[in-house]
Formats: C-alpha cells, sequence, structure tokens
C-alpha cells in the first residue's frame, strides 16, 4: 500500500514538473512574443523620430528615451565615434560617469566584442562586486550588455545597456536586442546624414548668405512647420554679360547689392539663400498662390530698377564710370512638407537652366 502512494506522488510530482515546464515555456513564448510586438512598435516610433523637425541629436536622444521606455532598461547610452574622438550622444546616466562610459572601447573586455562585432554580456554574482569597467562606483550598475555598432562594415562606437540588478539580462531575448541595435544603426546613419548636409553650410562671402545646403537642414525644418509652402528660385541672367562688360568687381557688386535689396523686403519667417553662381532662393514659408506672385513681382521690380555704378577697380585711369542694371528670371514651385526639398531645388535649377536666353520673366511650374 505504501509503495503504491510512493509511486502515486512520484507520479504527481513528474506530472506537476512537467505541467510547470510547459506553463514557463509558453510565459518564455509570451514574452518573446510581446517584445517583438514592442519592437514593431519602436521601430514605428524609430521612423516617426526620424522624420520630425529636430536636429540630429535631439533625434538621437529621444530614441534613446524611446529605448529606456519600451523595454524598461534602467540605463542605456549611445556613444559614436566622429573621426577624431568618441562622444556620448545620447545618455541618461550622470554626467560624472560620462568620461567612463565614452572610454569603454579601451577595457580588454570589451576589445574581443569589438574586434568580432558581437555582443558581450558581463554580470556581478553578489552583492559588493562591481562590473570590471567601473571604477570609482558600486550601486549604479550589476549587469551590462554591449553592442558594438558598424556601418558597412565600419565600427562607428557601440551601445550600451545597464541594471542595477546582477543577472538582470539573462532571460532577455538578444534576437530581439539585435534588432533593435540595427535600428539605432539606421537612425544614426541617417542622422549622421542630416548633420554632414547641416555641418558644411557655408557663409557665401559678398553676400553673408547662407549656401544652398542650409536649406536642406535648419531651412526645411521650418518649412515644414506648413502643410505647403513656395520656393522661389532667380537668376541675374546678364551676369556674365556684365563681367565681360564692366568687370569682375562690378559683378560682384551687383550680386552684393541684389541680395542686400531681397534681404530688406522679406520677412524673418523666410529663408534666403545663394544656390549657385547667379541663382539665389526664397523659401516662402506658408506662402501660396496670389500672395506669391505679388511678392515675385515686387521683388523683380525693385531688382530691375537697381542702377548700379561700375567698380573703380574696373576701371581704366581717367575712364568714367558706367551704370549697369541687373535682369531676373524667375521660377516658382510649391514645396510639400515631409517632400524632398533638394529635388524641388534642382528642379527650378534645370528650369533656369534650360530657359531661352535672355528669358526675364516670373514662371510657375
Amino acid at each position: 500500500m505504501i509503495i503504491v502512494v510512493i509511486i502515486v506522488l512520484v507520479a504527481i510530482i513528474m506530472l506537476l514538473m512537467i505541467y510547470n515546464m510547459l506553463i514557463s515555456k509558453k510565459i518564455d513564448k509570451y514574452n518573446n512574443l510581446n517584445q517583438k510586438v514592442v519592437s514593431l512598435n519602436v521601430l514605428q516610433e524609430f521612423m516617426d523620430t526620424i522624420s520630425e523637425e529636430k536636429t540630429p541629436n535631439d533625434k538621437i536622444r529621444k530614441i534613446n528615451e524611446i529605448l529606456i521606455e519600451k523595454y524598461d532598461i534602467k540605463y542605456s547610452t549611445i556613444v559614436v565615434y566622429n573621426g577624431a574622438e568618441y562622444i556620448i550622444k545620447a545618455t541618461n546616466v550622470d554626467v560624472k560617469h560620462w568620461d567612463t562610459l565614452k572610454n569603454l572601447y579601451t577595457e580588454e573586455i570589451f576589445k574581443e566584442s569589438i574586434e568580432t562585432a558581437t555582443p558581450k554580456y558581463i554580470t556581478v554574482e553578489k552583492e559588493g562586486e562591481r562590473l570590471p569597467y567601473q571604477k570609482m562606483e558600486f550601486g549604479r550598475a550589476k549587469s551590462a550588455m554591449f553592442f558594438p555598432l558598424y556601418i558597412d562594415n565600419i565600427y562607428i562606437g557601440y551601445w550600451i545597456i545597464e541594471s542595477g540588478k546582477p543577472h538582470d539580462f539573462d532571460r532577455i531575448d538578444t534576437t530581439v536586442l539585435e534588432v533593435v541595435k540595427n535600428n539605432i544603426i539606421s537612425v544614426v546613419k541617417t542622422i549622421d546624414s542630416q548633420e554632414i548636409i547641416e555641418n558644411i553650410v557655408r557663409e557665401d562671402l559678398f553676400t553673408g548668405l547662407k549656401s544652398e545646403e542650409y536649406l536642406y537642414g535648419e531651412g526645411k525644418r521650418k518649412l515644414d512647420k506648413y502643410t505647403m509652402s513656395s520656393i522661389c528660385m532667380f537668376q541675374i541672367t546678364n551676369i556674365e554679360e556684365i563681367n565681360e562688360d564692366y568687370g569682375r568687381h562690378t559683378g560682384n557688386d551687383v550680386i552684393t547689392k541684389v541680395s542686400e535689396i531681397v534681404k530688406q523686403v522679406i520677412s524673418p519667417e523666410y529663408i534666403f539663400v545663394r544656390y549657385m553662381g547667379p541663382k539665389f532662393i526664397i523659401a516662402l514659408s506658408g506662402i501660396q498662390n496670389e500672395e506669391v506672385s505679388k511678392f515675385c513681382i515686387n521683388i523683380k521690380e525693385k531688382l530691375e530698377e537697381l542702377s548700379i555704378m561700375q567698380n573703380d577697380e574696373d576701371l581704366f585711369e581717367d575712364e568714367k564710370p558706367s551704370y549697369v542694371q541687373p535682369k531676373i528670371n524667375m521660377v516658382i514651385t510649391t514645396y510639400y512638407k515631409g517632400t524632398a526639398l533638394e529635388a524641388v531645388a534642382k528642379k527650378l535649377e534645370e528650369y533656369l537652366k534650360l530657359a531661352p536666353e535672355g528669358e526675364n520673366d516670373i514662371n510657375y511650374i
């Protein structure tokens, strides 16, 4: 009888163990599924953030905030190498730890991870221990996952997540984190392109105007506050003739005076840049139709009324100066929020390039 009871109890225990294993697998499966759903939502939020009218640094900081919130991460830090030094692009760790975090590439424990482009997971076993890269801190982080970041097989930095609990990442789905890491790389790549454009903005020597790159960075952010705006490109069509007949210094004076007049009459909300050579762009944020027509007619009339005296440096001895007047050809189109502004500019440039010689008009395309 006792033997039968023992056998029954053993059977019950085994059944309970099997049941617990099945439940555990279902929970893991549910957790993994839930993490994947979260990842899809995170990816969507990443894409939304990229398209927002923010600076590159604001975008990557927001992305880090999304990671912390959606994955319930204690600490998340994105570090990027800019070609000269390692820079913390985003973190929620106190500034006193930044020197440590941006020098993790020097730590022996992460060197193999960087060389092999594989993640590295480290954790302490008990209270009182600290992670190998921690110099003076004990209580902040007890476990960490380190992800080297590569773009087209080129190492560009790393992402590290940290927890205040030992073994906190033991059961985390690393495939999901790999997807997140790849999304971070895509975002960094996109933002890097935006930063390059904004960093090559120049100030024109003669006019003091920003170069066309300004239009595609800060300028685009201003325009995209509105659903539709108007883009006007104009060209001084007789600048070559002025340069040849009256001298290049006089030609430079014409360009300078034209830009001064436009700056005087446009609203601070509008964007005015020197596009290339004798071509300029005025971006009229939120303005369309009749208002644009009146504005452009007014600008064109003011510019063609100018009478600019020949520069002294272009005169021979005892020669009397002549006066020159610019001729303006204009083309206007509509820009829609979120579309490719550089493509719009190229379309306007192409029109002016192919316009009949001597055309001096206002055209809408």
